[in-house]
């Protein structure tokens, strides 16, 4: 495909994001997490972390004026790109027009089909990659909203806040590992590229940000009766991060006689201690705790 060359200065150098911001009269808008990158050469990595090539169809959420979008579309097949904001419509039609490998359509990603996106906009013949710069105040839904697709992407790069990175890949018994981490893991290998200064975005945000591959698990756990069952456990145990496991697990499933005992025996069985606290567990331990609560007919398969 004949992706046309941009003659005017790249969209990620500053003089060219003002100029923009400034054709169009375009304000950030704190409401949707907008801040945008400055730093080609930042741009360049994350890509080259997704290993972006002319064999990937590559989806983008939130735009934003392009600048990570210009080199994806270099590197990539086919680009979908998903903007919330209507104003930044005719501003993407401008600034990526050059490229015909690129589509942006009008969408929130969090209320998206991006089934029926990537069967209308891809044609089914290439690995399908997330690469974003995520809002730092939807970056867990929408990470959550890709998981749960179960679209079998190849691989998940997105930008976030370092503090959420950090809890993305935090192991068993840190304070960052979480119901979050726990989630995430179940599906995908988690680790950071590198770490992106705040410096380098208009506006300044107050935090530095990470980047983050995630890409499907070499060596599957071990599976849940039932993959709901399982999640509303993980979220159950951490919802108070500071009491035991047996507390929680008491306010999951009620302070009942019979059910308390039944807790106490699946915990034996299982050789976990009562008194430990949820972030010790393993993803592979949730599991076993879940079939095994299960079984006990504390948790109906």
């Amino acid at each position: 495909m004949d992706k046309m060359k941009n003659e005017n200065p790249e969209i990620a150098s500053p003089v060219r994001t003002r100029a923009i911001m400034e054709t169009y009269g375009l304000n950030f808008k704190k409401s949707l997490g907008q801040n945008f990158l400055t730093d080609i050469n930042i741009l360049h990595k994350i890509v080259a972390a997704g290993d972006v090539s002319e064999n990937d169809d590559v989806i983008e959420v939130g735009p934003g004026i392009g600048a990570l979008t210009e080199q994806i579309a270099k590197a990539a097949h086919q680009v979908l790109a998903l903007e919330i904001d209507e104003q930044l419509i005719p501003v993407l039609a401008e600034t990526l027009g050059q490229y015909d490998n690129v589509t942006v359509v009008l969408q929130d990603i969090l209320k998206a089909d991006l089934k029926e996106l990537i069967r209308n906009n891809f044609d089914g013949k290439h690995p399908i990659k997330v690469v974003a710069n995520l809002p730092y105040y939807i970056t867990s839904p929408i990470i959550m909203h890709l998981l749960d697709t179960k679209i079998a992407f190849s691989a998940i790069v997105v930008m976030m806040q370092k503090e959420v990175a950090n809890r993305l890949s935090a192991q068993p018994g840190t304070k960052d590992y979480g119901a979050l981490t726990t989630r995430v893991q179940y599906q995908m290998e988690c680790k950071t590229a590198f770490i992106v200064p705040r410096t380098v975005f208009i506006p300044q945000p107050n935090v530095d940000s990470a980047i983050v591959v995630l890409t499907p698990l070499q060596e599957k756990h071990l599976e849940p009766y039932s993959e709901e069952q399982f999640f509303s456990l993980v979220k159950g145990c951490f919802a108070h991060r500071r009491k035991s496991l047996w507390n929680n697990l008491q306010g999951i499933y009620g302070k009942n006689p019979e059910v308390r005992e039944k807790i106490q025996q699946v915990l034996t069985d299982l050789k976990i201690s009562p008194q430990i606290r949820a972030e010790r567990l393993s993803v592979d331990e949730f599991i076993s705790l879940a079939n095994k609560l299960s079984e006990a007919k504390i948790i109906e398969k």
